[in-house]
């Protein structure tokens, strides 16, 4: 009897590591790509941060030096305020629009939510080159969409507004672009959190007297705390990741008004070729983005 239960153990483990031998051949393919296009590049990253690394020559170690002149650059952290202003902005505005846009088409019959779902998620796949391409022609101060409603249509202005062009507005249509870029996938989302929503509670609650506000927040909120927490991670870091707009819109002008970390990054690193100067912003900027995203996951694991 013990001969055959060790008989059996060994079999059981020639199994498992035969198992896992094959799993790790599946996974090979994908984790040699991980750490080629992730992990090496996040290495050299940090690793170039202590270098003054330019095109041409040999890199010189240089400490953190590039961080202190990061401290004290000026236009690092105009930057810096214009891409938070973007983050308090856009993230709250985002998820708040997408769960009452959620709201009101998961009502609807399956055919009109579907047919909202992929009016609203349309412009995520469309390219983004196109899509600013149409809002450039809206901006325009020349013939644009929006001049033309405002002094010709309702007469709210009196001259052609430079909108891409001037301080006070450039940073703000960035944010109103980035907007209707960005909520498609959380309505896609919230929409599904909805329909998962346990509906015996809801209606149990409807029973016992409660309204639609008390139901939506005492039952259907709570339980839609994790597509919510995952909303908010991806919309803070693709908001602190805006680049195609500035790019092909403003580069970071008028004046600095619309210059972001990541243009920054890619402006010191691929124009000026400073390339140990643009990974220390992108280690700063990585160091950010960490610490809001475990503030959020802290906070909604509290909730």
């Amino acid at each position: 009897m013990a001969t055959k239960n060790v008989v059996l153990n060994a079999r059981s483990r020639k199994l498992m590591m035969r198992e896992t031998v094959t799993s790790y051949l599946f996974l090979a393919p994908f984790l040699l790509f991980f750490i080629m296009f992730v992990v090496y590049p996040m290495f050299m990253c940090v690793y170039t941060s202590f270098f003054d690394a330019t095109m041409g020559r040999e890199d010189v170690f240089i400490g953190f030096a590039n961080y202190k002149e990061l401290f004290n650059d000026p236009v690092f952290w105009k930057a810096l305020k214009n891409t938070m202003i973007i983050v308090v902005v856009s993230v709250p505005v985002t998820c708040a629009f997408s769960l009452w846009v959620a709201s009101a088409i998961a009502k609807m019959p399956v055919v009109a939510t579907s047919a909202f779902r992929c009016i609203f998620y349309l412009p995520v796949v469309t390219g983004s080159v196109a899509v600013t391409v149409v809002w450039k022609w809206m901006f325009n101060n020349y013939y644009g969409i929006f001049n033309y409603l405002g002094k010709d249509v309702l007469g709210v202005i009196d001259k052609n507004i430079n909108w891409l062009g001037d301080e006070k507005y450039a940073l703000w249509c960035i944010i109103l672009i980035l907007l209707t870029t960005s909520v498609g996938q959380p309505i896609v989302l919230y929409v599904s959190a909805l329909d998962n929503v346990d509906k015996s509670l809801v209606e149990a609650a409807e029973v016992d007297g409660a309204t639609p506000m008390q139901a939506f927040w005492k039952i259907k909120w709570p339980q839609m705390m994790p597509t919510t927490l995952y909303i908010l991670v991806i919309t803070t870091i693709n908001s602190f990741q805006c680049f195609a707009l500035i790019q092909l819109l403003t580069s970071g002008g008028p004046n600095n008004s619309t210059m972001t970390i990541m243009y920054y990054i890619y402006y010191n690193a691929f124009k000026l070729y400073r390339y140990g100067y643009g990974n220390a912003m992108g280690v700063i900027l990585a160091i950010i983005i960490a610490i809001l995203s475990a503030i959020q996951f802290k906070a909604g694991q509290e909730k």
